[in-house]
């Protein structure tokens, strides 16, 4: 695209929309400073996650061909488009692409594949720990100390909560981001879900620790099981800054740390854990963790 020989603008497919209002205004500016008239659209983008988010050219080749009858052409629409041509612009609502959902992961895709050597390690870590579930909370922050200083960031230990009383918390640790002047400290809060493997983590049951989330705190998520996809749409659209560990992002950081420090002996890692977590168990204030 350019005007007058010079390159204008960047062209970039942003989704399919239909233009819902259309409105004339006056608009002052330009190289003359004057006033002119100007054309303001509000366009819907629609949902194409059925097609990935893309759009068949095979449709759009089809609207340019006078031979084909609009109901020929209709069968090679996104799915979202069809629904709207029936329904009309009442079925919007529910047809508008939520930005979202693009960051969520389906259900399916947070497993490991059955009968895999993951699948086998995930049955053994929730069988060990599903009758000592607090065990676990020393497994899930050492997963979540990983997967933190994964991103090149400083993290710094702190403890594990006591067994009752922790409204929410298992687990508290210090993100350090710059240095001096330039630099500030985030307290990590997390919790620890031991449950069966094909189990869903619900919004309601990630609630308790995103409630004591304060400014300047994050919090971290850990399970044997898999995140809902309406709880991860909360978490993204209501922005919680909150880290989702699921059954395979922990089996994964397991058979890691298992292969590095112990031959591969998951066994003996879980532990080696447990024992070396076994002394920070206190009540204290998650806040007090940024005064060390």
């Amino acid at each position: 695209m350019s005007r007058n020989g010079r390159p204008k603008g960047y062209v970039e497919f942003c989704g399919l929309g239909l233009v819902e209002r259309a409105e004339r205004v006056v608009q002052w500016g330009g190289p003359k400073h004057t006033t002119f008239t100007n054309y303001v659209y509000d366009i819907a983008l629609i949902d194409l996650t059925d097609e990935g988010d893309a759009v068949s050219w095979d449709w759009i080749h089809a609207r340019r061909d006078a031979s084909l009858t609009a109901a020929q052409v209709l069968t090679a629409a996104p799915r979202a488009w069809r629904t709207w041509v029936k329904d009309g612009n009442s079925a919007l609502p529910r047809l508008r692409r939520r930005v979202a959902k693009a960051r969520i992961t389906k259900v399916k895709d947070q497993r490991p594949v059955a009968g895999s050597p993951e699948a086998t390690d995930l049955k053994a870590v929730y069988k060990r720990f599903a009758g000592n579930k607090h065990d676990f909370e020393a497994v899930a922050a050492t997963v979540a100390a990983r997967v933190l200083r994964g991103s090149d960031q400083r993290y710094t230990d702190g403890w594990l909560t006591r067994r009752s009383g922790d409204g929410g918390a298992d687990f508290v640790g210090r993100l350090d981001l710059g240095s001096g002047l330039a630099g500030t400290s985030l307290v990590v809060l997390g919790q620890a879900k031991c449950i069966k493997p094909d189990s869903l983590v619900s919004a309601e049951q990630i609630a308790g620790v995103v409630a004591r989330l304060r400014r300047c705190w994050i919090g971290v998520s850990v399970t044997t099981g898999s995140y809902s996809e309406p709880a991860q749409l909360e978490m993204v659209e209501d922005q919680h800054p909150i880290v989702l560990i699921n059954d395979m992002d922990l089996i994964r950081e397991l058979r890691a740390i298992a292969r590095d420090d112990h031959g591969g002996d998951l066994s003996a890692c879980l532990d080696h854990i447990i024992a070396s977590t076994a002394t920070t168990i206190t009540n204290r204030r998650p806040e007090e963790i940024l005064l060390e």
